[in-house]
Formats: structure tokens, C-alpha cells, sequence
């Protein structure tokens, strides 16, 4: 999970693991974070696009 909001210092990712989950709120995994969220949002569908697709494979099956 990845939490942020306006103050980008109080931003923070928790990591789920077997041994538990682990939080990091440093700024080079962060960083590091922030840009694959940035690139998922970019190759992601908008809400429209998602709801006409799963439309899509349901009437498939």
C-alpha cells in the first residue's frame, strides 16, 4: 500500500511479507515507488474504459 497526500514527507508504503508487514517512508524508496505508481496509472484504463472491458469478457463467457 502506498499512502500519500499533500506533505510528500509524511508519505509511506507498507510492504506485506511472510514475516509481516514493513513500512518504509524513506525518500529514495519512495521515490522509487512513486514512479512505478506514476507508471501504472499511465498505462492503466480510465473508469469508463475498465467497466466497458470487464462488460466485454463477461458477455464472453
Amino acid at each position: 500500500m502506498y499512502a500519500h497526500g499533500v506533505v510528500p514527507q509524511l508519505d509511506a508504503v507498507q510492504l506485506d511479507s511472510a514475516h509481516g508487514g514493513e513500512f518504509t517512508h524513506a525518500e529514495a524508496q519512495l521515490a522509487k515507488y512513486r514512479a512505478h505508481m506514476d507508471w501504472w496509472h499511465d498505462k492503466s484504463l480510465d473508469s469508463q474504459a475498465s467497466r466497458d472491458f470487464m462488460h466485454d469478457i463477461a458477455r464472453q463467457l
